[in-house]
Parts: structure tokens; C-alpha cells; sequence
């Protein structure tokens, strides 16, 4: 009886060194597989980044382009209007046969309206070169900076979870201090809640590898 009663603080020991062992060796896996994945979105977030900057410039070389032409057809429309006040159909014929396609398809609808609008330009049919770009690529850019934020946000709940998982190993540590079984229960009980409390968190985060 009094070997038995004396082994029993033994395997309690025992059990808790193994209970120990195994949360510091998952935890230990938990923590280095969140910084990873906390590197990985950190690269994407770069990255994304990046590609918005890039498409921003893009779309500013598209609008320059676009305010190029729209002034080309601005002074083009302007010498038409003076030649067409002043009755001289041979020069308002030139000009119209140097109205860039983009302006003439505008203008052809303006006069097939009556000329009623305030002119050629407030026609949905005038898009001039680089328009069209320049909206698409400026809603690309906005796109990748949104997808930049959530890459950003996603590295950082990783981050927060390789905090929480370091607590884990602190308690760890700390119960393997404690001389008393039940302090050690107590402090093992918390690590394993905070475990299983990360997993399942970890669960619902997205992985890039």
C-alpha cells in the first residue's frame, strides 16, 4: 500500500511532463506555422500594393492621353464653330475631315439629334482614347489597394495569434515550476483552453502558401 501511495505523486508527474511536452511541442508547430503564414500575407500586401501603384500610374498616363485628345477635338470643334458662324462650308468641310473618329461618331450624333445638346462633348458617344482605360485601370487600382488592406489585415490576425501562442509556452513554462500538482493542473488547464481557443481561431483564417 505504502509503495503503492508512493508512486502515485510519481505518475502524476509523469502525466503531467507528457500533458506538458505536448502542448509545448504543438504550440511550438502552432507558432512558427502562424509566422509563416504572417510572412506570406505580409508578401501579398506588398505585392498588392505595388500593383495598385502601378495601375495608378497606368491610369494617370490613360487620362493625360484622354485630356490630350479631348483637347485636340476641343480646338478642332472650336475653328468649325467660328467657320460655320461665318458661312464658309469649304473650311467648315475641312475641319470636319480632320475630326479624329472618337469625335466625328459624337458629332454625327449630335447633328442626327438636331444639334439640340449643348454640344458634340456632352454626347454619350464621344469617348476619347485612353477614357476607357484610365476608368478601368483606376478601378483596378482601388481593387488591389482593397485587397492590399484585407492581405495587410489577415498577416496581422496571425501576428496576434503567434502572441496568443506564446502565452501558451508561458504558462508551460510556469507550471513546470510549480511544486504543488494542482497549481500545476491549473496553469497546464489554462494553456490547453488558450490551445484549443487558437485552433479553432486559426481554423477560420484563410492559408497562402
Amino acid at each position: 500500500m505504502q509503495t503503492e501511495a508512493s508512486d502515485e505523486p510519481v505518475r502524476t508527474t509523469r502525466v503531467l511532463d507528457i500533458i506538458t511536452v505536448v502542448l509545448l511541442s504543438v504550440t511550438a508547430v502552432l507558432t512558427a506555422w502562424c509566422g509563416f503564414e504572417a510572412s506570406k500575407w505580409g508578401g501579398e500586401m506588398s505585392i498588392a500594393f505595388s500593383q495598385a501603384s502601378s495601375a495608378r500610374v497606368q491610369a494617370a498616363s490613360a487620362q493625360s492621353t484622354a485630356q490630350a485628345a479631348r483637347q485636340y477635338d476641343l480646338t478642332l470643334y472650336t475653328e468649325w464653330v467660328l467657320a460655320d458662324e461665318e458661312g464658309r462650308d469649304d473650311l467648315v468641310r475641312f475641319i470636319e475631315e480632320r475630326f479624329t473618329e472618337e469625335f466625328a461618331v459624337a458629332f454625327d450624333a449630335w447633328t442626327a439629334e438636331g444639334r439640340t445638346a449643348r454640344g458634340p462633348f456632352v454626347m454619350d458617344e464621344y469617348v476619347p482614347p485612353g477614357a476607357v482605360e484610365s476608368e478601368e485601370l483606376s478601378a483596378r487600382a482601388d481593387a488591389k489597394f482593397d485587397e492590399a488592406l484585407a492581405n495587410n489585415q489577415r498577416g496581422d490576425d496571425y501576428s496576434l495569434l503567434t502572441v496568443l501562442f506564446a502565452l501558451v509556452l508561458f504558462f508551460a513554462a510556469i507550471s513546470q515550476h510549480q511544486a504543488v500538482p494542482w497549481r500545476r493542473w491549473v496553469f497546464l488547464g489554462l494553456s490547453g483552453v488558450i490551445v484549443i481557443g487558437g485552433i479553432a481561431t486559426l481554423l477560420t483564417f484563410p492559408i497562402k502558401i
